[in-house]
């Protein structure tokens, strides 16, 4: 199971680099959009935060909450540290704009908390000189560092600082818990109305990471977006990422109709006669989700694509819906990853 994991985060590497992203990265990424808009992941450029690429499931845990934290900075090319409050501040400013509701940011807190603690327990320790993550400050994605703050907040900084680590320092001790240790409590920008079973996106099942309802994020800004893609940039992105040659293959024949998971993101499809995952094609096109349609018409291809990111555990913008209905981060966090136990 290790194996596969990492041998799949290093294809999603290798092909994130190939291809230029679609749908809000072709816009510019959520990470680097001003406050108003949800910032999450970038599936087009590296794995994304709140998933499990590259993390095994078996290993030793610890339930306790750690007193630094060691990233690994992607642009320095180096470790470096944080205090676990430095890191929860940096963690929910990165994904969340500060002006969303006190409990979706709280909740936000607490998923980036448990992931952490997850991910410290699963890492792999001869890798990146054995940090627990993987960020970007500079680009700020995963975590941003207090200098990184103060440029992107400008003269906002004091007061946004103020409020999001007084609401850090109300969940402090907060963390999602299975079986007595830090959940996997991944997160994601917009589902497509339902979030994804963690099985159909890493083909690792966890008990707490199940499909449920999220009807909010079909009111999220950027929910459904179409591209449109010429010929000849989907027949490189084939050749480069999967191998395969559309040569004499008329091209409303290249993608036939998908399956679909029980959530309703592609599973698989047939692309020039061969097998693909649908997870698998969102990387090799850049999409924005594996919830999509093809169409071919007029010598090019529309994608359509609904919700943002790999659609598993908490939906961003379903927490805010949730908190905007007068729902706590407790009660958020318990429909997101049903069965997991929330320790305060």
């Amino acid at each position: 199971m290790k194996k596969n994991l990492l041998l799949l985060c290093a294809v999603l590497l290798v092909l994130g680099c190939c291809l230029p992203p679609a749908g809000y990265y072709i816009a510019g990424s959520l990470l680097s959009s001003p406050a108003g808009t949800a910032p999450s992941s970038s599936p087009g450029s590296e794995p994304e935060p709140g998933g499990l690429d590259g993390l095994t499931l078996e290993g030793e845990t610890d339930p306790l909450p750690a007193e630094e934290v060691l990233l690994w900075d992607e642009a320095a090319g180096s470790t470096f540290t944080l205090s676990v409050r430095e890191y929860l501040i940096g963690a929910v400013a990165s994904e969340m704009p500060v002006s969303w509701p006190d409990e979706a940011l709280k909740a936000q807190a607490v998923a980036s908390h448990s992931y952490l603690l997850y991910c410290r327990d699963h890492r792999s320790t001869e890798e990146n000189g054995g940090a627990w993550l993987s960020v970007d400050p500079a680009r700020r994605q995963g975590c941003l560092t207090d200098p990184v703050l103060r440029s992107y907040w400008g003269t906002a900084y004091e007061q946004n600082y103020a409020r999001l680590s007084a609401l850090v320092d109300q969940v402090a001790d907060a963390l999602l818990l299975y079986d007595g240790a830090p959940a996997a409590a991944c997160y994601h920008a917009i589902s497509c109305g339902r979030t994804e079973a963690s099985e159909e996106v890493w083909e690792s099942a966890l008990p707490y990471l199940r499909s449920v309802e999220s009807p909010w994020d079909r009111s999220a800004e950027g929910y459904e977006v179409t591209v449109e893609l010429t010929e000849a940039q989907v027949s490189a992105a084939l050749a480069e990422g999967l191998g395969l040659q559309t040569g004499d293959t008329p091209p409303d024949s290249w993608f036939s109709s998908p399956s679909l998971t029980d959530a309703g993101y592609v599973s698989s499809l047939t692309v020039c006669g061969q097998p693909v995952r649908g997870t698998t094609l969102r990387q090799v096109l850049g999409l924005r989700s594996s919830c999509f349609s093809i169409q071919y018409q007029g010598g090019s291809f529309a994608v359509t694509t609904q919700g943002y990111g790999h659609g598993v555990g908490l939906s961003q913008w379903g927490a805010k819906g949730m908190a905007e209905e007068g729902q706590s981060y407790q009660q958020i966090l318990a429909h997101y990853f049903p069965g997991s136990t929330l320790q305060e």
